[in-house]
């Protein structure tokens, strides 16, 4: 079918540039949003009625008569019909439908996937401050992050993991001074503990390994304890090294290892944050005022200006430059570095940094596009257990960790339920539903797809079928013909172009609404027939398409950082299992 749907995508741009010839729209296909109206949709007639000045339904028709003349169509298209104000419905051939199979089991684990481009992306997420475990939040951002990259390779993109923290702020003080409160022998809500440290026993920790003079490896740094409590720059540079490695801890549980950790206080070490505010200055879109330094970022759409540099406090020649000043300086950096396309996934509470970010980029002049960064934002997530929401973590002190919800749960089931929303919805993590083996767990439902596959290709095996899936290529598929076939080939169809949407439009949700949604699918045609029948040339292409299904869950699945097991056991079998 992916054959066919190009062939036909074709076709329609010719059809398109024969009724507008200087601007044709784009030739697309969208699905209908009922399956009794056809397999393919064409939308085009609108837009175009707009610019030719006629009615919808009269464009929609001649665009049937310049479909009806090309070759494809004829050959791939069974019934083409105009519907509602203007639509165009395709119906394919059956032979159409059923070519997906060999093309899945042709392509294998490259189905669905793209040649390489050339064009550098570049993912920056996570990005936590090593003052404490990652939490729940730092785990959406992991997962949306991950699972964004990997969509981006899938269609060609050379793809880099980047992690940018800062080793040197007021967060990074307050974490040397929590810790060396605790090799003082001071605890929370002790008389002199301070009001801004950090309480959480992980602090213990590491005033314990301080003082035992221990080296800690993170991937990016590595350090060795003193043990003295009043070496408070080596309890900093211990405590950052300790929490990195507790980090990379994290990450490991959870799969992800990064191709770079840049660090804040590099951009200033470099000279990068003042050659950055140097360049603004000599823009001319900068003023100083009441002793700052400000951004007129109101010249780039943003709603008010932004300071850049603080009046230095009474008594003091320091002047402090704001955050942003920096995040501006590492968007240079980016930018320099050469990458088509960056984007940051980030807490919904970054979302006010996005519009001074991008008037101070366009202050520079340097030719950096108006839309650079690219930013996903996520909102909060709930964690519920045994009915209650959970908020204590023992291992962080006021927060649940990455970790926890790995340990209490799986890798498999994080992965795929803090994907399985839109990023800028809450979500509600469920443990509970994430242990549940039912229908209801969605994970657990789209790997038992799979695994159920592999139970039925085991027993076709076992009873001398085809030992590999490529063998079964050559099965007869003009036997697929039964409704739920029907719909399981056209959800198969469009698992490539699904891809292309969701990395085009940022949303790694959708391959996990497509795994559902084939997955149902799968269990609808599993119900309905029976697939180690007497007829072996039906079963035999009813294996491949058991095949070519297995093999796009397991496509899809590896693309969120999800595995495929080829066995699950269920709570309570379903009546329809005897259909094997």
């Amino acid at each position: 079918m992916i054959q066919a749907k190009q062939e036909l995508q074709q076709a329609l741009a010719r059809a398109l540039a024969r009724l507008a010839p200087a601007a044709a729209p784009p030739a697309a296909f969208e699905s209908p949003r009922q399956a009794a109206h056809g397999d393919l949709a064409i939308t085009a007639a609108m837009p175009l009625a707009r610019q030719l000045k006629k009615n919808p339904r009269e464009i929609a028709q001649a665009l049937v008569d310049a479909l009806r003349a090309e070759p494809a169509v004829q050959r791939w298209v069974s019934a083409l019909e105009i519907a509602g104000p203007g639509f165009v419905n395709l119906r394919l051939t059956a032979d159409a439908r059923q070519r997906v199979v060999a093309e899945v089991l042709a392509a294998g684990a490259a189905f669905g996937q793209q040649p390489t481009n050339g064009q550098r992306v570049m993912v920056e997420f996570v990005s936590a401050n090593p003052t404490g475990p990652l939490h729940v939040g730092h785990a959406r951002q992991a997962a949306l992050g991950d699972a964004l990259c990997n969509l981006f390779a899938s269609q060609g993109h050379p793809v880099h993991r980047e992690f940018y923290y800062n080793d040197a702020g007021a967060q990074i003080a307050t974490l040397a001074q929590s810790t060396q409160c605790r090799l003082r022998g001071l605890t929370p809500g002790a008389p002199g503990w301070p009001e801004a440290a950090y309480n959480g026993e992980y602090i213990q920790d590491i005033a314990d390994a301080f003082r035992a003079k221990a080296t800690v490896q993170a991937d990016d740094r590595a350090f060795t304890a003193s043990g003295d409590a009043d070496d408070l720059d080596g309890i900093r540079q211990f405590a950052v090294a300790y929490l990195r490695h507790e980090q990379d801890l994290d990450l490991q549980a959870f799969g992800l290892r990064f191709d770079r950790y840049f660090l804040e206080s590099g951009l200033y070490t470099s000279g990068r944050v003042q050659a950055t505010v140097e360049r603004l200055v000599a823009s001319g879109h900068t003023y100083e005022r009441d002793g700052a330094l400000w951004l007129r970022s109101t010249d780039f759409g943003d709603d008010k200006d932004r300071v850049m540099r603080r009046s230095a406090p009474a008594g003091s020649d320091a002047a402090a430059y704001t955050y942003f000043v920096p995040d501006v300086a590492y968007h240079v950096d980016k930018f320099e570095r050469g990458f088509a396309q960056v984007i940051n996934v980030q807490g919904s509470d970054h979302h006010g940094t996005i519009a001074r970010v991008r008037a101070g980029l366009q202050a520079l002049s340097i030719g950096i596009p108006p839309g650079f960064p690219e930013y996903v934002l996520h909102k909060m997530v709930t964690v519920m257990r045994g009915g209650q929401e959970v908020k204590i973590s023992k291992r962080a002190g006021s927060y649940v960790t990455l970790r926890d919800l790995v340990e209490w749960t799986s890798r498999d089931a994080v992965r795929f339920f803090l994907i399985s929303r839109k990023a800028d919805t809450e979500f509600v993590f469920d443990v509970d539903l994430a242990l549940a083996q039912s229908d209801e767990n969605p994970v657990f439902y789209v790997q038992y797809a799979h695994a159920r596959i592999c139970s039925v290709l085991a027993q076709y095996r076992g009873k001398g079928g085809e030992a590999t899936d490529a063998a079964l290529a050559g099965a007869d598929l003009s036997l697929l013909v039964a409704p739920t076939e029907q719909a399981l080939l056209l959800r198969l169809a469009d698992y490539g172009d699904m891809l292309g949407r969701a990395t085009a439009e940022l949303a790694p949700h959708d391959v996990a609404f497509y795994l559902r949604e084939l997955a149902a699918a799968l269990h609808a045609w599993y119900a309905a027939e029976r697939f180690l029948g007497e007829d072996a040339a039906l079963t035999r292409a009813r294996m491949a398409l058991l095949a070519a299904t297995r093999q796009v869950l397991h496509n899809g699945l590896a693309v969120l950082g999800v595995s495929a097991p080829q066995a699950l056991q269920r709570a309570a079998p379903a009546p329809a299992e005897a259909a094997a």
